[in-house]
């Protein structure tokens, strides 16, 4: 009895520390299996994605619907704001933008106002070129309602003046009688003989 509870307790021992070699065996080769066998690639962009900054420079810049000044303005961007660059044009002037808040939810900006970090951009084909504006013009049949017609006018005609007549005058030969004898002289001469006869009056009458 003694012998065969010995050979028990052996028989335990012996399947345990089988089992145990068993399973570290196990986690060995699983943690073996999962460790990779190539190298793993670093990661050189920004976390963020590709970035456009508005420079410093700038107090804001516009927000254009195509690489363009031919296209409209859609919006703008303040001094130091940041955006996710998502392209560039051809000619690489233009980078395109996430812009939520135009339809599409994209954008464009002059490159040289910006700057650019966090990788490449690839090239985008742009919008197409918007048309260009109308110029309204006005009804002609509304407009000659409104326009008044002036007939030729007749000039007037010039007519000669008549010949101005000058009046002539005769010379004033002075304050004379017929004779050439000065109405002064006459005066005097009568004075004197009044005078004369008045003396004589005042004499008779003494």
């Amino acid at each position: 009895m003694r012998h065969y509870k010995v050979w028990l307790l052996l028989s335990i021992l012996l399947l345990g520390g089988v089992s145990w070699l068993g399973l570290t065996s196990t986690v060995g080769l699983n943690v073996a299996a999962q460790q990779p066998t190539v190298s793993i690639p670093t990661v050189t962009s920004s976390p963020f994605g590709t970035m456009a900054t508005v420079n410093q420079d700038q107090e804001q810049i516009n927000v254009r619907a195509g690489p363009s000044q031919d296209y409209s303005i859609v919006g703008v961007l303040q001094q130091g704001e940041r955006v996710p660059a998502l392209g560039r044009s051809v000619g690489g002037d233009w980078v395109q933008i996430a812009y939520p808040t135009v339809d599409g939810g994209v954008a464009w900006v002059y490159t040289y106002l910006i700057t650019i970090s966090g990788g490449e951009l690839p090239i985008i084909v742009p919008p197409p070129t918007p048309t260009p504006r109308v110029t309204p013009t006005i009804d002609p049949s509304l407009a000659a309602q409104f326009i008044i017609v002036v007939g030729p006018t007749r000039l007037p005609t010039f007519t000669q003046p008549p010949p101005i007549s000058i009046p002539t005058y005769v010379a004033s030969t002075g304050n004379s009688v017929p004779g050439g004898v000065p109405m002064g002289f006459i005066i005097i001469g009568l004075a004197v003989v009044g005078l004369f006869g008045l003396v004589i009056s005042v004499f008779r009458g003494r």
